[in-house]
């Protein structure tokens, strides 16, 4: 879970960016993607084709 405190004298706008940014480093929005009910085709097309595309990657590495 990310969090911040946000400081004192500290504006709302340089808060919420830094909780973004702490969101971004942990990896939320892509893990909330992947857990989503409906994933659409467009979406799934890209997963796959990465996906496939990494897989020929590892495999021609060694």
């Amino acid at each position: 879970m990310a969090q911040i405190t946000p400081g004192e004298g500290e504006g709302i706008e340089s808060a919420l960016r830094r909780f973004k940014r702490e969101v971004s480093k942990a990896g939320i929005f892509p893990d909330m993607r992947k857990h989503r009910h409906f994933e659409t085709p467009i979406e799934k097309r890209k997963r796959k084709m990465l996906a496939k595309h990494r897989q020929k990657r590892r495999k021609f590495r060694f």
